[in-house]
């Protein structure tokens, strides 16, 4: 089972919203949204709560990518994330995130008997390219009890 695939099985919102997985792997998470106006708001573009659930559901993927292997010993939890509304949306858009600190690095501060922090930056995009949000997620590894 692929990523997206496990992700889609098991977080509801990402089935209602016909996320689409299109790369996963622990350095990129791209993930796409379609046009559908049961999701758009006032001004014909998708809402922006649809929007932040599109972005959250690609830095999760790239940390399930690249964290998988932690699972048995520590939960992934987002933190906080802050997002920012650049330009209207309109039609499909793409979501795509890279994580902001090396595995290697996070990992060694697990090891360590740490409860790391990294930050996932994602950019949502409309399928002319335009940079329509930007968010940041941090995330934390929180080992098993």
């Amino acid at each position: 089972m692929t990523v997206g695939e496990m992700l889609a099985a098991t977080v509801p919102m990402a089935r209602t919203l016909n996320l689409e997985f299109l790369q996963t792997t622990s350095e990129r998470a791209v993930v796409r949204m379609p046009d559908q106006s049961d999701y758009h708001n006032h001004v014909g573009g998708p809402h922006a709560g649809a929007m932040f659930t599109l972005a959250e559901t690609a830095s999760g993927a790239i940390v399930i990518a690249a964290f998988g292997d932690q699972m048995n010993r520590a939960v992934p939890l987002a933190v906080k994330a802050e997002i920012g509304y650049k330009k209207l949306a309109m039609g499909v858009v793409t979501a795509t995130a890279t994580l902001g600190r090396p595995v290697k690095e996070v990992v060694a501060e697990l090891d360590a008997g740490g409860r790391p922090e990294f930050p996932v930056e994602i950019a949502i995009q409309r399928e002319d390219g335009a940079v329509t949000g930007e968010m940041t997620i941090v995330w934390t590894l929180r080992p098993n009890a």
